[in-house]
This record gives C-alpha cells, sequence and structure tokens, in this order.
C-alpha cells in the first residue's frame, strides 16, 4: 500500500497511526495537498491529502472513508471502529467531533498562515479557534481521569482523532494544558505508543 500525503495533515497521520496499529505495511509518499497540487491530483482529483492506494491499485480518498476499509478489512472483532450498536455510535461521535474541530483547526491556520496580513479576517479566525476550543473541551468532559484510553478500554478511532485534533489546536494556539488538561494528559499517554510515536511528522 502507498499512503500519499504528510503527517503534518492531521488527515493524513490518522490513517498512518490506524495502519500502524493495524501492523499493515505501508510506504509513504510525503506530499502536500498544499505545494504538490498537481501531484496529489493523479491520485485524488480533489487535490486534497490523504490518498491511499491499495495493493490491487485501487485508490481510496478522505481519512474516514479509508480507516472504515481499514476496519472493515484488518479490524476483525477488535476494529478501532466498533462495527455495530451503542460502541459504534460512541467511536463515531467523537470522531466526528474531533473531525470537525480538525477542519476548523485547518481554516483558521490557512487564515494565518495563507492570507497576507492586511486581508485575515480576525473575527473569523478567532470563530474558528473558538468552535474547535470548544469541540475539544466536550471530549475533554468524557474523559475519566488516569485511564488509558477515551472510550471501551482500548485504543479505537475516539483516541487516534483526539490525538490528532489535540496536537493541531496546540498548532493553532489553543492552551491545551490549561483548557482541557484530560485530553493533554491522555494524548501525552498516547505519544508514547508505537502507531503514534513512529508518526510524529
Amino acid at each position: 500500500m502507498m499512503l500519499i500525503g504528510v503527517n503534518r495533515s492531521p488527515f493524513t497521520r490518522r490513517v498512518a497511526i490506524t495502519l500502524r496499529a493495524y501492523g499493515i505495511p505501508y510506504e509513504q509518499l510525503p506530499i502536500s495537498g498544499f505545494n504538490d497540487r498537481a501531484e496529489v491530483r493523479a491520485s485524488n482529483p480533489l487535490g486534497r491529502i490523504p490518498a491511499l492506494v491499495l495493493d490491487d491499485g485501487d485508490v481510496l480518498v478522505d481519512s474516514s472513508a479509508i480507516v472504515d476499509h481499514l476496519d472493515e478489512t484488518f479490524g476483525g472483532d477488535r476494529a478501532l471502529t466498533p462495527a455495530a450498536g451503542s460502541d459504534r455510535r460512541a467511536v463515531l461521535k467523537v470522531a466526528a467531533i474531533m473531525m470537525g474541530a480538525c477542519d476548523k483547526g485547518l481554516q483558521a491556520a490557512y487564515e494565518r498562515n495563507h492570507h497576507p496580513p492586511e486581508k485575515q479576517h480576525q473575527p473569523w479566525f478567532d470563530d474558528c479557534v473558538a468552535q474547535m476550543t470548544n469541540a475539544l473541551a466536550a471530549v475533554d468532559v468524557m474523559i475519566v481521569p488516569d485511564t488509558p484510553y477515551l472510550l471501551l478500554g482500548r485504543l479505537t478511532q475516539a483516541d487516534v482523532t483526539a490525538f490528532v485534533a489535540e496536537r493541531l489546536a496546540r498548532g493553532v494556539g489553543i492552551d491545551t494544558d490549561k483548557a482541557m488538561p484530560r485530553l493533554r494528559a491522555l494524548t501525552r499517554k498516547l505519544a508514547d505508543e508505537s502507531p503514534f510515536r513512529t508518526t510524529e511528522p
């Protein structure tokens, strides 16, 4: 398999962590949706990362679709997203909130990093950061202190998505140590686990 994208992207890193968690061998083509748009479009017509080229040549796009395939194909009864029932709904809820937080964080980063200062719209930046902060705070209150994982007593996509969202939040200036300390404590623990440690950008 070939993972296309850089792990600075929370969406690409989510897939990379999932591949590592399942022990799936893969290569990675570390190209950026901003700097290598034409090359990315060769795999994804939207020009967005990640994309995953399967061994049969089929190409999957969008981190949620890719993760769904990996869960279905490699997850078995320990899939990072449970197959059905209330456990599945709980994991999907956290994953949706955290991926939404990543969307807002990237919009904030784009406003700050890709617009000239005179064209930056501070109210938009502030609103994006506020939405991201609220999303992470909502997940923070779900965490039972001193537990190794967010839900179900084991690694799930709730942990993976919370991890990448919290990292991005710090990148846009959110003080997660102060604002959501339980989430920050969880991500510190996860950072020592191999799927997270080996995918650090």
